[in-house]
């Protein structure tokens, strides 16, 4: 069973990129087993003098949950054109682990206006050593209230294109 890690960089209620990471939850093909990480707006501010066994729990916490996974897959928004701040601040708290090294990641989209946030999501990831997918999943969300989203993502052609997307990268993950 390969144990996929999913994280929103959103911490909205009606996020788009929290539905999106939550269908491919619900999507997850037989032999995935996909989990939402939902402790972003938990995360103290990243300060390097709070590593090590002064490393607060809910850093811990997720420190811990990527180093087990088998895999990662990340959504978020953009925010001033890059990476919105809670998410790089989880991402900081793994600079300095080995959670990161050579550990499958993919990017999933609920935007196609996110372009620079793609962009820097992608190099902070490359240089943290993610073993990056080069695929990408986007459908649509962007602007959607709450049913429409839900009714898009049920949609037969994107639970296609969301089960695809994981049994792809499943197989990446299996390659590396």
């Amino acid at each position: 069973m390969l144990n996929i890690l999913a994280i929103s960089g959103s911490l909205r209620a009606a996020s788009t990129n929290s539905a999106l990471i939550a269908a491919l939850a619900r999507e997850a093909p037989s032999g995935c087993r996909v989990t939402v990480h939902d402790g972003l707006g938990r995360l103290p501010i990243f300060n390097p003098d709070d590593e090590g066994e002064r490393t607060p729990l809910e850093a811990s916490k997720l420190i811990d949950a990527v180093s087990r996974a088998d895999g990662l897959i990340v959504s978020c928004p953009e925010y001033a054109h890059g990476v919105p701040g809670g998410l790089k601040n989880a991402l900081d708290w793994l600079v300095s682990r080995d959670a990161a090294v050579a550990k499958p990641a993919m990017l999933v989209h609920a935007s196609p206006r996110s372009l620079f946030a793609r962009a820097a999501l992608a190099e902070i990831m490359r240089t943290m050593s993610f073993a990056l997918y080069d695929d990408v999943l986007e459908i649509a969300l962007l602007g959607r209230k709450p049913p429409e989203v839900a009714g898009i993502l049920a949609a037969p052609a994107n639970r296609q294109a969301m089960h695809d997307a994981l049994n792809a990268f499943a197989e990446f993950i299996r390659s590396h």
